[in-house]
């Protein structure tokens, strides 16, 4: 009886999957069962992770903007800056106000320095 050659699908899928895994280590980028239990393993992290990264990302910018405002001004914190944010209907992301509280400190002590005279105006003379 005569051999018969198998076709390359399964190799050309094996190899795939160790391209993948190459970078792994030990029979994680061996064997072709570990490798694709890995590979599973890996890609359900960098889901979770991205969705984390997004999470810790606005934690920091919080942080730093917090940390000038309060190293600033006297009672002045960062809940009171973004709820008059909001008031006065300004379109200032926690991303960008973050950058301008590192690149210039300055700048965010003018911004909020004039959302706090408007406010306390508008509430001294009724209209709010």
């Amino acid at each position: 009886m005569t051999r018969i050659r198998r076709g390359y699908i399964a190799r050309r899928r094996r190899t795939k999957i160790r391209l993948f895994a190459s970078s792994f280590r030990g029979a994680h980028s061996r064997l072709t069962r570990t490798i694709t239990q890995q590979k599973i393993r890996a890609l359900v992290s960098s889901h979770r992770d991205r969705d984390r990264q997004k999470r810790n990302f606005r934690r920091l910018w919080i942080t730093r903007i917090n940390a000038v405002i309060r190293e600033g001004g006297g009672a002045y914190s960062y809940s009171r800056l973004i709820h008059d944010l909001y008031k006065k209907q300004l379109l200032l992301n926690r991303k960008i106000l973050a950058q301008i509280a590192i690149s210039n400190k300055n700048c965010l002590y003018m911004i909020s320095n004039e959302i706090i005279k408007e406010v306390d105006w508008k509430e001294s003379t009724g209209i709010i």
